[in-house]
């Protein structure tokens, strides 16, 4: 198998359509994904591409080295070697401060980048001169966002594991069972946005026997969430309405997604501060700025702060907190689109090409030129 993997990579290289493809470990703070799994590193290798994977870059996922060396991979000693032997660089989280330094123009990035509330992190990239590629605006004919959508449904489910815990009175929190008990009531999650994030979160919050208040402008998001059970109540934003289910929340969870664009405040400082003190903010959408005025980017070393007298929790790499679950989902969907970007003509692909948020150092997404605008 791997002389005919060699064959095809030669055919491949022949035809200028062999792709040096590198997987750096991801250094953000506690996050432990890998772009690719071992398996899909095969398929890519098979195909003819060769893989630079950087030493450990999967072991908090468990995925050792020696199982990408027998995928066909090649493992970087250190970042500078990963960057340096390949042209597409594939990873999970926009590049820190230590990636910057290997990146090049000739670079092909290809991961989450989250840049409307980042603009410094955009001014390097156009310094650079890059082209990068971002997951989350990977858009399909329909709309979807195929390569978002994994961690948007883990991102769901833990902000109401961890809002469960914060309202812990050990953790800050009002002291309150959120699902409630015979003799005492549940708590109340109020959730901005019914997507992938929003509806995971109000499934889990509604399964666990809490009162569920979500909001949404899409009717068919609306009567999913209705589905969920009699303890679900599905709104349209009306203003007056939205500030009075914020006010009586046990938690408050922001689920609000602008693909490319930096998210709008849709509760305000105000809303927050007539929530009850330990009450417990959630903004999964801090990594588009966050949809909630008083949130600020956290980090899973320190998570929370309290403002308003509400405890928050925004952490900017949440699924990076269950590192194997998340790697399996996030590599599943990816391979195929790696395979596709991997193509000299990737570019005819449209859903790739509404994914560029940078190209040769110029800013062309919409969203995002908007939010710098």
């Amino acid at each position: 198998m791997r002389g005919q993997a060699k064959a095809n990579g030669t055919e491949l290289e022949r035809q200028g359509k062999a792709m040096r493809i590198g997987i750096p470990r991801e250094i953000k703070p506690m996050e432990g994904r890998v772009a690719l799994k071992p398996d899909a590193c095969r398929v890519l290798w098979e195909s003819g591409h060769s893989l630079t994977v950087e030493q450990n870059a999967g072991a908090l996922s468990g995925y050792s080295d020696n199982q990408y060396i027998a995928a066909g991979a090649s493992i970087g000693i250190d970042a500078a070697t990963t960057y340096s032997e390949s042209e597409l660089i594939v990873k999970v989280k926009e590049p820190a401060t230590g990636d910057l330094q290997y990146l090049e123009k000739n670079h092909l990035l290809f991961c989450y980048l989250h840049l409307a509330p980042n603009p410094e992190l955009i001014d390097k990239l156009q310094t650079i001169g890059l082209t990068a590629v971002g997951f989350e605006t990977v858009e399909t004919d329909s709309g979807e966002l195929p390569l978002l959508a994994p961690m948007s449904d883990i991102a769901g489910r833990l902000a109401t594991q961890v809002a469960t815990c914060l309202l812990h009175q050990p953790r800050g929190g009002k002291g309150l069972l959120l699902g409630g008990i015979p003799g005492a009531d549940p708590g109340r999650v109020v959730i901005i946005g019914a997507g992938n994030a929003g509806g995971n979160a109000a499934a889990l919050a509604a399964a666990i026997g809490a009162e569920v208040v979500v909001f949404d402008l899409r009717g068919d998001r609306l009567s999913a969430m209705r589905s969920l059970g009699n303890n679900v109540t599905a709104l349209q934003p009306d203003p007056a309405v939205l500030e009075r289910e914020v006010a009586a929340a046990d938690v408050l969870i922001g689920a609000a997604l602008r693909p490319g664009g930096k998210s709008p405040h849709i509760v305000t400082r105000g809303m927050v501060r007539q929530m009850q003190a330990g009450s417990i903010v959630v903004d999964i959408s801090v990594d588009q700025g966050g949809c909630i005025e008083t949130t600020r980017p956290t980090t899973w070393e320190d998570p929370t702060y309290i403002e308003e007298g509400v405890v928050h929790f925004s952490v900017t790499n949440m699924p990076g907190a269950v590192p194997r679950s998340a790697t399996q989902a996030l590599s599943t969907i990816l391979l195929p689109y790696v395979q596709a970007i991997c193509e000299p003509d990737w570019k005819s692909r449209p859903e790739l090409l509404k994914g560029i948020n940078i190209e040769a150092g110029d800013v062309i997404h919409p969203a995002l030129k908007e939010s710098l605008d």
